[in-house]
């Protein structure tokens, strides 16, 4: 049976619509979910003009070489971020079995320590709905990003006719890490946590971290004891 608006019975996937090129996937992805796209609406594209991360950070891919998609889901849970970060974290898993697979806090996505995909939030919780954006290195040659990202990206080096049997894998990893319970979720997560155990600094201080909180805020253990738990915000490796 298909789930009406509010629903989440309806697959993941459909309706789809592939763009040749557009200013984000998420930008168009919004715009459908405000005019009441069903749960499950996928946005995808070839190349975006204004492909963005978290922190306002621009998303730099090759046309054709990058898997960039949307999803609009309804009563999102609140956990999202990281429901997502497992999801990507299995898919690049599967795609690179020999590699190490990691999740940055709270869902960069790390292949051999390096950025292989990112993940972007946005929605009305007010009126149930969010957009999940994932961008992957898929087939992406590093020589062909921004050299200032050659040192820190990484990709699957596969070929970009792959990109849909990754999108196919994505989208089931997706539902199946959407179904998990809190305590499943987080301990998925856990598994693949790069920062645990690392000196980290932010704005308001360092120390070091000490994995999540059932909330997906990021525990630190600070330098003059006692300790403190991060919402998604800017936290980098090493001292100030």
């Amino acid at each position: 049976m298909t789930a009406g608006r509010s629903g989440r019975a309806a697959p993941l996937g459909l309706p789809r619509l592939h763009l040749r090129t557009t200013t984000s996937t998420n930008d168009r992805a919004r715009v459908l979910a405000s005019a009441g796209a069903p749960h499950g609406t996928l946005v995808t594209a070839d190349e975006q003009s204004a492909g963005r991360g978290r922190q306002g950070r621009a998303w730099s891919a090759p046309p054709g070489h990058a898997l960039l998609l949307s999803v609009v889901l309804r009563d999102p849970p609140t956990l999202l971020p990281l429901h997502a970060a497992v999801a990507v974290a299995q898919t690049v898993a599967g795609a690179a079995p020999t590699a190490t697979v990691g999740i940055k806090w709270p869902n960069d996505v790390h292949l051999d320590g390096r950025k292989v995909a990112g993940i972007l939030t946005e929605g009305r919780p007010q009126e149930g709905w969010a957009v999940l954006g994932v961008g992957l290195n898929v087939a992406v040659r590093l020589a062909d990003l921004p050299p200032e990202l050659h040192d820190t990206a990484a990709s699957l080096g596969l070929e970009p006719s792959q990109r849909n049997a990754v999108l196919a894998v994505l989208l089931d990893e997706l539902a199946a890490a959407l179904a998990l319970s809190s305590g499943d979720l987080l301990d998925a997560w856990r598994a693949r946590d790069v920062l645990r155990g690392r000196e980290v600094r932010w704005a308001g201080g360092a120390g070091t971290a000490a994995g999540v909180d059932g909330d997906g805020r990021l525990v630190v253990e600070l330098d003059g004891g006692g300790r403190t738990a991060l919402d998604a915000g800017e936290v980098h490796l090493g001292r100030i």
